[in-house]
């Protein structure tokens, strides 16, 4: 993609307890940790913020009236960058382990799309592309890994595009 686009994504999910319960504290206690390694990677150019407490990352910006249905919203500079964020960097190991924090909501829960450099989508702004996605498929609107060529790792790391 050329210099004046930039890949947005979105990632949605629903804790399976309030962030104050101890069974998601292991998610909530890092995720400044993780957020903050985000900002400071290669290629990172934005993320939605929540309220600046610590320990609470974005979670602020739920959805609807569910504070437990929680959004992560992201421009990176290129594919790569974002790749190399989720699935070489210690990242890889929270992801591996959502399953302990999110429930399984058995349909897309991520989606990315082309934005001018520049651009900072509103959440939603990326509620519509994952809802476009859902229901209309892959498309150069609304899409996940397997339709970027350039990304590999996902492949290798053995993602399910629909999952917690």
């Amino acid at each position: 993609m050329s210099d004046s686009m930039h890949l947005a994504e979105l990632n949605v999910g629903r804790l399976l307890a309030p962030t104050d319960d101890p069974r998601v504290a292991d998610f909530m206690n890092a995720l400044d940790r993780i957020n903050g390694m985000g900002k400071r990677m290669p290629g990172f150019v934005w993320m939605m913020e929540g309220s600046g407490e610590p320990g609470t990352g974005n979670t602020e910006n739920n959805i609807g009236d569910d504070p437990q249905f929680v959004a992560n919203l992201t421009v990176w500079e290129d594919v790569e960058s974002l790749e190399t964020f989720v699935w070489k960097t210690v990242h890889r190991q929270f992801y591996d382990r959502r399953e302990e924090w999110f429930e399984i909501l058995g349909k897309q829960h991520f989606v990315m799309w082309w934005v001018p450099a520049g651009h900072k989508p509103s959440l939603d702004e990326a509620l519509a592309r994952l809802e476009h996605l859902r229901e209309n498929g892959p498309s150069e609107h609304a899409f996940g890994w397997a339709e970027l060529p350039q990304a590999t790792a996902w492949r290798d790391k053995g993602c399910r595009e629909v999952a917690a």
